[in-house]
C-alpha cells in the first residue's frame, strides 16, 4: 500500500499576555528525536493505548488511518464552517463504525481575507481524507462519530475562555472560528511530526511530508492572524489546556512568549516538537486519562484508540 504524492488533490480580544511558564524546550527536544527514531516504535507510538501486539503488527496503514480520523474531524468542520454541509456519504464509509457528525454551521465570515483562509482549509482537509482513502483502499476506516458542536464549549471551559457554565459558539463569527481552528492545528503538526518517523514505504513519507507542510502552513497562518487581530491571551490559554491534558511536560507553546510573538513554536535547534497518538488522543478526547469524548465521543477508528 503506497501514496503517491500524486495522488494529493489540489485545493481550486485584545490585552497585553500574563506571565507564562517557564517552557522545557529541552524536553520537547528530546521528545521530537526520540519520535523521529526508528527503534522508537514501542516508546513513541505503543505508549499505554489500544495497539497491535508488537512493534512489526504497526504498519504503514494502521499509522495512514490513525490520521484519517484527524483529517475527516478537520475536513467536517471546516466544511460545514464555510459551506454548511461536510463530507459526502461516498468520502466517509470504510471499517468500523460510521458515526454522524453533531453540530457546525456556515460562519458568517466578515472578511475576505479569513473566508478566502477558511476555503482553503476545508479544501486541504478534504483533499488530505480522499489522499488517504485511495492509498488505504479497502482498509480505509469509516468516519468515526465526530462532536462539533459541545465539545468546542468542554474546550473553551476548559481554555478558561468562557465561564464553567458559559457556551463558546464557534460558529457565530471568523474570531471565534480562528480560536476553534487554533485547537486543531497545532496538535496535527505534532502528531504528523511523531507518526511520520514511522513510516516504511518512501512514498507514504514523502506524502507524509507534504500533509506535515501543509498542516504547518495552516497553523502558521491561524497563529499569525490571531496575534495580529489582538487574541494572544486567548490563544495562549488554549496552549495551556492542551498542555494540561497531553502529560506532564511542558511541550505545547503560545503564540506570545513573555510578551514576544512566538508565531513558530520550535526549540532553540529550531526544531519543532512531537506528540505520541496517545497524547494527541488525550487532547482530541478533552480526557488526560484517554477516555473516549470531546471530538470523538464514541473514540476513534482503528487500531490506535
Amino acid at each position: 500500500m503506497t501514496i503517491h504524492p500524486t495522488d494529493h488533490i489540489s485545493r481550486t480580544a485584545s490585552a497585553g499576555d500574563p506571565a507564562l511558564p517557564s517552557l522545557d524546550i529541552e524536553a520537547g527536544r528530546r521528545a521530537f528525536i526520540k519520535a523521529l527514531g526508528l527503534g522508537a516504535v514501542g516508546a513513541a507510538l505503543i505508549g499505554g493505548g489500544t495497539l497491535p501486539a508488537s512493534a512489526q503488527a504497526l504498519t504503514d496503514a494502521t499509522i495512514l488511518n490513525f490520521a484519517l480520523n484527524f483529517e475527516y474531524l478537520g475536513a467536517e468542520f471546516y466544511l460545514r464552517a464555510t459551506t454548511g454541509s461536510g463530507l459526502s456519504n461516498s468520502e466517509v464509509t470504510g471499517t468500523g463504525t460510521l458515526g454522524n457528525v453533531s453540530g457546525g454551521r456556515r460562519v458568517p465570515f466578515a472578511t475576505t481575507l479569513v473566508r478566502g483562509f477558511a476555503a482553503e482549509l476545508a479544501a486541504d482537509e478534504r483533499g488530505h481524507v480522499n489522499t488517504l482513502r485511495r492509498a488505504l483502499g479497502s482498509g480505509a476506516i469509516a468516519r468515526p462519530a465526530i462532536n462539533l458542536d459541545t465539545a468546542f464549549t468542554a474546550a473553551a471551559r476548559a481554555a478558561g475562555l468562557v465561564p464553567a457554565n458559559g457556551t463558546f459558539d464557534v460558529y457565530a463569527n471568523e474570531n471565534n472560528f480562528l480560536q476553534g481552528a487554533f485547537i486543531f492545528e497545532d496538535v496535527c503538526v505534532t502528531a504528523l511530526i511523531g507518526g511520520s518517523g514511522q513510516l516504511r514505504d518512501k512514498a507514504n513519507i514523502s506524502t507524509a511530508a507534504g500533509f506535515l507542510a501543509v498542516e504547518s502552513y495552516q497553523a502558521g497562518a491561524i497563529r499569525t492572524i490571531l496575534l495580529s487581530r489582538g487574541f494572544g491571551v486567548q490563544a495562549n490559554a488554549i496552549s495551556d489546556a492542551r498542555d494540561s491534558l497531553d502529560g506532564a511536560n511542558d511541550l505545547d507553546q503560545g503564540i506570545l512568549i513573555n510578551g514576544v510573538p512566538n508565531i513558530v513554536p520550535a526549540d532553540p535547534s529550531a526544531l519543532a516538537f512531537s506528540r505520541t497518538p496517545q497524547q494527541v488522543l488525550q487532547i482530541a478526547y478533552l480526557s488526560a486519562a484517554r477516555t473516549p469524548g470531546g471530538f470523538f465521543p464514541n473514540g476513534t477508528n482503528g487500531s490506535i484508540r
